[in-house]
């Protein structure tokens, strides 16, 4: 079974928020998701943590400035509302 909908791990899915919508997305159809493209050149976004403009251009991103991680989940990766945060001083698995 795919990590879609509410079908994920304890209950998360596309619609969740911050940190939980950031390791959905991380982790969503096998990791596939999160370096996927995003359509249209990808997402305007501002940094939830030093509030740069930048563009998300995969489902999960980093702030060039301060290297904040953000993530938006396909169904919603036209909305720059739905930009999630997964909060200061948060890694991705795999950064020193």
């Amino acid at each position: 079974m795919s990590d879609c909908g509410s079908c994920g791990p304890a209950g998360a899915g596309p619609f969740s928020e911050g940190l939980e919508l950031v390791e959905f997305v991380y982790n969503a159809h096998g990791s596939g998701v999160r370096n996927a493209p995003i359509s249209n050149g990808g997402l305007p976004a501002k940094c939830r943590g030093c509030g740069a403009d930048f563009v998300m251009k995969t489902f999960v991103s980093k702030c060039p400035k301060c290297g904040g991680v953000h993530a938006v989940s396909p169904p919603r990766s036209e909305d720059p509302d739905a930009v999630q945060f997964a909060g200061k001083g948060y890694k991705l698995p795999g950064d020193n």
